[in-house]
This record gives structure tokens, C-alpha cells and sequence, in this order.
């Protein structure tokens, strides 16, 4: 295999969950290690580099709300929620601490191992970059600055913090700006799903952004406008 080996976190408190998703991840080429409990995953997730971790929501001692919660506070590794179906309230909150995406129980192997893939494909922060013909890679307006090679972000003077998702949910939106992009654009482009999405992902990214943004300049949150009944755009003040 041509890329790298991909090194992957599996936490869950039942094995026969582990195992299947060690046994399909293993056949695509990933290096799995394995968790049961926040506190090992915690500590496995802050003390090595993984390029993705799935995480579980139910777990004994410390839940993956908490542990996703604590790793976003050092760590900006990619993370998988696993949900369980009616724990939809465990999804908005996964969302809110910085979790990518997630996958409801019982999932099909074959879909975690798209969502694995689109979030791990190399090419998914800069496939849109050829759109941008700026050469420095910077992008100013009067109220928000990306340092795309530093993927740096900076607002009303502040560096915003982000996590990659909605870094690069900003600078897809920013480079084309006051172009309006539908929910379902958005998941294709920014999370390469063509047929594992939910909307409210989009949505979830967008409303944590504006906060982030709003934080350190409400103008700038403001630039991220929602176009009701098609999407959202980055308008630039006049």
C-alpha cells in the first residue's frame, strides 16, 4: 500500500464491537489499538498520535462526551462518535465539544469504514484548493484573516481557535465568498459524503463557528449568513 499506515483508536466498553471494527479496519490497511474506558482512551489519545479515533459515547467511568471534551482541550485528532439510535441529544452534545462526525448503532461496517475514509483521505483539506488562484494562500477581509498555510484564523485581531472540520468548513466558504452553498454541497465537498450525511452536521459546524467567531468579533461571526431554504455563505461587508 502506496500511503501511510493510518494509526486508529477504537473505544468501546464491548469487545464484539471492537472487534468488528478492528477485524473490517484492519482489512482496509489501518493500524488498530484498542480501549475500553474513557480513562485508558483518554490517556492513549493525549500521550500518542493517532489519525482518527472512534469513540463510543456510553462508558464506564469517564463517557466520550467527556473524553472527546478533555482530548479537544490538547489535541486536534479527528474523532468518530458512536451513538447509540435515539441518543440524539449525545450527538448534538459530541458536535459541541468537537467531534467530527458520528455513526448510529447498529451501524454497517461498510458505512464507518466510508466515514473513516473521507475523513483520513489526504486530499479532503486541499481538494478545493485549485479553486483559489490567490498564490499566497492568505485570505483577508476587513474583519476575518486565514493564514491557510498556517492554518491560522484570526478575527478582530484574535486567533480563533478551531477544530480541522470547521477550519476548513471556513476557508471553503471563504474562498468563494457571497456564493450561497447548499447543506448538501457542503457535506460532499468539505466532508466528501456522498451518501452517509445528515444535515445537521453542517448545521451543527456552522452555529459552533459563528459562536467561536463571535467570541472575539461578532462581525465577523456575522459573515456567516444563512440563506433560508438553500444554505449558508460567507458575505463580505460592503
Amino acid at each position: 500500500m502506496s500511503e501511510q499506515l493510518h494509526r486508529i483508536l477504537v473505544v468501546d466498553d464491548e469487545e464484539r464491537i471492537r472487534r468488528l471494527l478492528k477485524m473490517y479496519l484492519e482489512k482496509e490497511g489501518y493500524q488498530i489499538e484498542e480501549a475500553e474506558d474513557g480513562e485508558s482512551a483518554l490517556r492513549m489519545a493525549t500521550g500518542s498520535d493517532y489519525d482518527l479515533i472512534l469513540l463510543d459515547v456510553m462508558l464506564p467511568g469517564i463517557d466520550g462526551i467527556e473524553v472527546c471534551s478533555r482530548l479537544r482541550q490538547v489535541k486536534a485528532t479527528p474523532v468518530i462518535m458512536l451513538t447509540a439510535k435515539g441518543e440524539e441529544m449525545n450527538r448534538v452534545q459530541g458536535f459541541e465539544v468537537g467531534a467530527d462526525d458520528y455513526v448510529v448503532k447498529p451501524f454497517s461496517p461498510r458505512e464507518v469504514i466510508y466515514r473513516v475514509k473521507a475523513i483520513l483521505r489526504r486530499s479532503s483539506a486541499t481538494a478545493y484548493l485549485t479553486k483559489e488562484a490567490n498564490s499566497s494562500n492568505n485570505i483577508v477581509f476587513p474583519h476575518l484573516v486565514i493564514e491557510h498555510d498556517a492554518h491560522r484564523v484570526s478575527a478582530g485581531g484574535h486567533e480563533v481557535s478551531l477544530t480541522p472540520k470547521e477550519y476548513e468548513l471556513l476557508h471553503y466558504l471563504a474562498i468563494s465568498p457571497d456564493k450561497v452553498f447548499s447543506r448538501e454541497d457542503l457535506l460532499k465537498d468539505v466532508w466528501n459524503y456522498e451518501f452517509f450525511g445528515d444535515l445537521r452536521t453542517v448545521d451543527t459546524h456552522v452555529k459552533r463557528l459563528r459562536e467561536k467567531l463571535n467570541k472575539v468579533s461578532p462581525d465577523a461571526a456575522a459573515m456567516i449568513t444563512t440563506v433560508w431554504g438553500v444554505g449558508y455563505k460567507l458575505e463580505v461587508p460592503k
